[in-house]
C-alpha cells in the first residue's frame, strides 16, 4: 500500500479536521514519500531516538500520536531537536505524521482502547463531539470490582511506573462505573462527575485536581501519560497490519520521559 493510500484510509476514520484548534494533526514532515510503499514505524512521541530507529529499520513513515510541532518554530538551527528531526527526515526520506486529538475521539482510539482493556460495557463518550464519537469513555465494569482489585487490574494491564489515586478509607468499596481518558484528562473531571462514574482513570493530574475530584465524590486514578496512551499505539499496529502493509512495527525507542527514584 502506498503511503498516500494509507493516510487516506486513516483520515477517513480519524479526520484531522476534528483536531482541536490548539493542536497540530496531520503531516509534520513530508519529504516526498506519498507514492512510496509504506514501511511504518508507530510511536507515541516522535523523538530523535525514534527517528534513528526508523533510519536503522529503513522505515519511510513515522506515524505518531503526539505532534512533532505544536506551534510554528521561529527558527531551525542545527542541534535543536525539531531541526534535527527535519534534517534527518529529508536526508533519509522519512515522513512524520501525527494523529492526536482526532485519534483520541474515535472508535479504537486512545480512550476506547483503555475502555476495552478494562472490559467496560455499555460504553459512551464522556463528552460527545459529533456522530457518536467524543472524548473519553465511561461504562460498566462486568463484574463489579473492589477499588483494590480495579487498581490491581490497571497496574497489571498498563504497567505504569507509578499509580496515584485519591485517598480513600475503603479499598473494598465496590466500583461499578468507570470513566477513562488517555493522556491529560484532568480538565474533564466535572464532566466525568456528571456521568455517575465512581472512578476515573487518566493522567497528568495536579494536587488540587485530586481535591476537585474528591469534592465531586469521584476517585481519581493517575496512571501516567505514557501508560494510558501507549496501548492505542499498539492497536494502530494491529489495524495497519490488517491492511496488508509490507511492513509496520511498534517503536522500541518510545520514551516515558519520567523516572521514579527507588522504583
Amino acid at each position: 500500500m502506498k503511503i498516500a493510500d494509507l493516510i487516506t484510509w486513516f483520515e477517513s476514520w480519524a479526520n484531522p479536521a476534528w483536531c482541536e484548534s490548539w493542536d497540530n494533526c496531520g503531516w509534520q514532515i513530508e519529504p516526498g514519500v506519498l507514492h512510496d510503499e509504506a514501511k511504518v514505524l508507530i510511536c507515541l512521541t516522535p523523538t530523535l531516538a525514534v527517528m534513528e530507529e526508523a533510519i536503522a529499520l529503513q522505515a519511510n513513515l513515522i506515524f505518531a500520536h503526539h505532534p512533532l510541532i505544536f506551534s510554528p518554530p521561529k527558527s531551525l538551527r542545527r542541534g535543536e531537536a525539531i531541526a534535527e528531526m527535519a534534517r534527518l527526515a529529508f536526508t533519509h526520506n522519512i515522513g512524520v505524521y501525527s494523529a492526536h486529538t482526532n485519534f483520541d475521539q474515535v472508535e479504537d482510539g486512545t480512550a476506547d482502547v483503555l475502555a476495552q482493556i478494562l472490559g467496560l460495557k455499555d460504553v459512551a463518550p464522556i463528552v460527545h463531539t459529533q456522530d457518536g464519537i467524543g472524548y473519553g469513555r465511561v461504562g460498566l465494569l462486568e463484574p463489579f470490582l473492589t477499588l483494590q482489585d480495579l487498581l490491581t487490574v490497571i497496574k497489571t494491564s498498563l504497567a505504569p511506573p507509578d499509580l496515584i489515586f485519591s485517598p480513600t478509607a475503603d479499598l473494598q468499596q465496590i466500583i461499578s462505573r468507570v470513566a477513562v481518558l488517555g493522556g491529560s484528562g484532568a480538565s474533564f473531571i466535572s464532566a466525568v462527575a456528571k456521568t455517575g462514574a465512581e472512578a476515573y482513570l487518566t493522567s497528568d493530574c495536579k494536587f488540587h485536581q485530586f481535591q476537585e475530584s474528591r469534592d465531586h465524590g469521584l476517585i481519581l486514578i493517575d496512571a501516567g501519560h505514557y501508560a494510558t496512551e501507549r496501548p492505542a499505539c499498539d492497536r494502530l499496529v494491529q489495524k495497519f497490519r490488517s491492511l496488508n502493509l509490507d511492513w509496520v512495527q511498534l517503536s522500541n525507542k518510545d520514551e516515558d520521559f519520567r523516572q521514579f527514584f527507588g522504583r
